[in-house]
């Protein structure tokens, strides 16, 4: 059966993934994104119509997170268009122990149509393609929440999860918590890192003041610093983001990538090399 799905960030984390794996499936697969044809743009919902025209299924994931104020509007905006434009089903990826992002859980359960809500743990990804990269390369990650404990997924057992919900409608009305098989400190994290790429990796514990004020003396954005503020006072000061599911298992037969796997990968990759980055940044 051919389905026609719209992937919304669909070159990001898990979008592009499960883009590839619609795609090998033999889907028809429309990218949403500024830069595609129709384009896809969360801050003009004018466009949205174009991308949803002719689409069954949506994968929806929001940037930069659906804890962000504006990010509920949005995505009961969507739902509303999406149902007048006749899609059958939405797959939301939702984040684990986000109180914000629930809200909007709840905006595409009672849209009327098909659904399944990812609820998923921080990634794998983040150390390697996200904000956590460049402090690795320089060799000092220093972070508040030093005893937090998470168990960090990878992109990929979200995305094989994802497909699996837009295929097959036994995943219909589920909430899938999504979790790897571990927990882990930063300090744990750090160490699996620099034993696998062979560097001297430090890790720091920080107050939330401090690094607030790292990343403005690094001119991040303030609405991505009142992201960042958001992740690591309410969602790391929950206690729900220290759970383990099996959710994962259950929907694909398998266990779940464990994060020293993602790990022995990764540092193959030479993304956590800086002489290797280097390199690659000047071709």
């Amino acid at each position: 059966m051919n389905n026609k799905i719209l992937v919304l960030g669909g070159k990001g984390k898990t979008g592009r993934k499960v883009a590839e794996r619609l795609i090998a499936l033999n889907q028809t697969v429309r990218i949403g994104s500024r830069t595609e044809n129709p384009a896809f743009d969360w801050q003009k919902p004018s466009n949205w119509d174009a991308a949803l025209e002719g689409m069954d299924r949506v994968y929806i994931t929001f940037q930069p997170d659906l804890a962000v104020p504006g990010a509920l509007g949005a995505i009961e905006e969507l739902t509303k268009k999406a149902k007048r434009k006749g899609i059958k089903k939405l797959v939301l990826l939702s984040g684990k122990g986000e109180r914000e992002a629930e809200l909007c859980e709840q905006a595409v359960m009672h849209s009327g149509m098909d659904y399944t809500i990812v609820r998923a743990s921080w990634f794998n990804q983040n150390f390697s393609e996200s904000f956590f990269l460049d402090p690795i390369l320089a060799g000092l990650v220093a972070l508040p929440q030093a005893q937090a404990k998470v168990p960090y997924v990878d992109t990929g057992d979200i995305a094989d999860v994802v497909v699996e919900a837009l295929m097959d409608n036994t995943h219909n009305g589920h909430i899938y918590q999504l979790t790897g098989p571990r927990l882990l400190t930063f300090e744990d994290v750090v160490r699996e890192i620099s034993e696998a790429s062979g560097r001297d990796i430090a890790f720091s514990p920080i107050s939330m003041s401090t690094y607030t004020r790292m990343l403005k003396e690094l001119e991040v954005p303030s609405e991505y610093i009142w992201l960042i503020n958001y992740l690591f006072t309410e969602v790391l000061g929950d206690p729900r983001i220290s759970e383990i599911s099996d959710d994962i298992e259950k929907v694909l037969h398998r266990k779940p990538k464990d994060f020293s796997e993602f790990v022995k990968e990764t540092a193959k990759s030479g993304v956590w090399d800086p002489a290797c980055v280097s390199v690659i940044g000047k071709q």
